[in-house]
């Protein structure tokens, strides 16, 4: 597949500036090579990043993208391109049912893994029963081995171990379906249980949530700089129009349409859809058809968000979960990017793995939006609105159903000589993440240095497991 590459190769050619492209960049640019990192679109980020929309006149994500203390290569890489001060931290999450009342799930002093117990057990959201169901989950998760997941969904994997109504709906549904962006029967039980041990059993320091406090895109905004520094480059606008190996020089060709840039090897680091656009204008290669049925087998699930500004504050939170109904997440810019300065409030509402409400017409979304967040903030009633958008990212991360790990191709799986493949869809042993996505960056970069005789080490270590876990994990 990849022939081994000469000692002497010291270019690369990064297709994809989003989180993997600019995670494999950094690597190899730290190690001594020069990278050429092109995207088709003028900013990095890919699906993590931020615009001015125009019918508000406001910079606005494209939808809420959230990491954990778990996220050890994301986060390896915000610390090399200095953005890492941007991430405000949490580790309490707000509960608040149709109503008002509220409950706040977050680690106890206890250890792991009973450091969440002492808020679940005296959350109101949750029932004896849905206390009962949960405990059971969790111990089943503990003995878990994924080894022996088969093809069984999360669907079918809670109705045999007996989980209440309550648990399904509010826990399951909501938490875990939206941790993942799928219906729970379009979820692999090793995926779910993966969750369940980063989130909520490993560490409390593994289940930290991270929010950006800039705009997504302005996390990257010394990338372009800090490559310079080291003889790389950063290529906007550059939409690729076809790839040309020459075997005689071992040397790729990227022609753009305002640009050529050679290489003497290529990360193609895309979503798998744009892969697919990819493949007729590359060269052929024995095992192009392979790649092609596994990119076949995966699908997008879409996350929308409804960014409201308010006259007034509605709610002193900077986040929450909202139960029972359509709309499933508040985030309040208006707290968590102070700098906005607005006198009312900024909310964006996100609505995860949801194809009903990425159907919907605007302004039906919007309503609805409004009518149910009224529900938990009754400060909304006499609000003014005065703006709104609605953003649907409808290929916003791929499926994770049973049996999609045998179609993620490896770094080192490209049918074309001296390249690799990097995105968040290739096999990293993640979900649809931003850390999945760093991830396989690492790999990618990891796989190239290996191919010119190498050992180099990019990926980050997972969290060690802290109190009794140590034991149990």
């Amino acid at each position: 597949m990849n022939a081994p590459l000469q000692r002497d190769v010291k270019s690369v050619a990064i297709l994809g500036g989003g989180v993997a492209g600019m995670a494999a960049a950094f690597a190899l640019a730290g190690s001594g090579l020069q990278v050429h990192l092109i995207e088709r679109r003028g900013y990095l980020g890919g699906r993590a990043s931020s615009y001015l929309h125009p019918g508000v006149n406001e910079v606005i994500d494209n939808c809420q993208h959230v990491l954990f203390g778990c996220c050890t290569n994301l986060l390896a890489f915000y610390r090399r391109i200095g953005a890492i001060e941007k991430i405000h931290w949490t580790s309490d999450m707000t509960m608040i049912e149709p109503g008002g009342q509220r409950s706040t799930l977050g680690p106890s002093p206890l250890p792991a893994p009973l450091h969440g117990l002492p808020r679940l057990l005296t959350s109101s959201a949750f029932t004896l029963q849905d206390k009962l169901s949960l405990a059971r989950a969790f111990s089943a998760i503990l003995r878990f081995d994924p080894r022996n997941s088969g093809t069984e969904s999360l669907a079918a994997w809670l109705a045999r171990h007996r989980q209440s109504p309550g648990a399904v709906e509010r826990f399951w549904k909501l938490v875990i379906a939206s941790a993942l962006n799928a219906d729970i029967d379009q979820i692999a039980v090793p995926y779910a249980a993966k969750v369940i041990r980063e989130l909520f059993m490993n560490s409390a320091e593994a289940g930290r949530m991270g929010i950006n406090s800039v705009p997504l895109s302005e996390l990257y905004a010394g990338v372009a700089g800090l490559l310079g520094k080291n003889g790389s480059s950063v290529h906007l606008n550059s939409n690729v129009e076809r790839l040309e190996w020459n075997q005689q020089i071992s040397q790729w060709t990227v022609v753009a349409r305002t640009e050529t840039v050679t290489a003497d090897y290529l990360i193609l680091a895309l979503p798998f859809e744009a892969m697919a656009k990819l493949l007729p204008q590359m060269p052929p290669a024995p095992g192009v058809e392979v790649l092609l049925r596994q990119i076949g087998h995966h699908q997008h699930w879409p996350i929308c968000s409804a960014h409201l500004w308010f006259d007034r504050e509605i709610t002193e939170l900077d986040h929450a979960v909202m139960l029972d109904r359509e709309v499933h997440w508040l985030f309040n810019r208006s707290k968590l990017q102070p700098w906005r300065k607005t006198d009312g409030s900024y909310i964006e509402v996100e609505v995860s793995a949801s194809r009903v409400y990425a159907a919907r017409e605007r302004n039906e979304a919007i309503a609805l939006t409004l009518r149910e967040l009224a529900e938990f903030f009754p400060a909304v009633h006499s609000a003014r609105l005065v703006k709104a958008a609605l953003v649907k990212e409808v290929r916003a991360t791929f499926g994770v159903p049973p049996g999609i790990d045998a179609f993620r191709p490896a770094a080192a799986d490209s049918p074309w000589p001296h390249s690799f493949l990097a995105g968040d869809w290739t096999h990293t042993g993640w979900p649809s993440t931003m850390e999945s996505a760093a991830r396989s960056g690492h790999l990618a970069a990891e796989a190239l240095c290996g191919a010119l005789g190498q050992k180099q080490k990019f990926l980050a270590p997972d969290l060690t497991p802290r109190g009794l876990m140590r034991f149990l994990g």
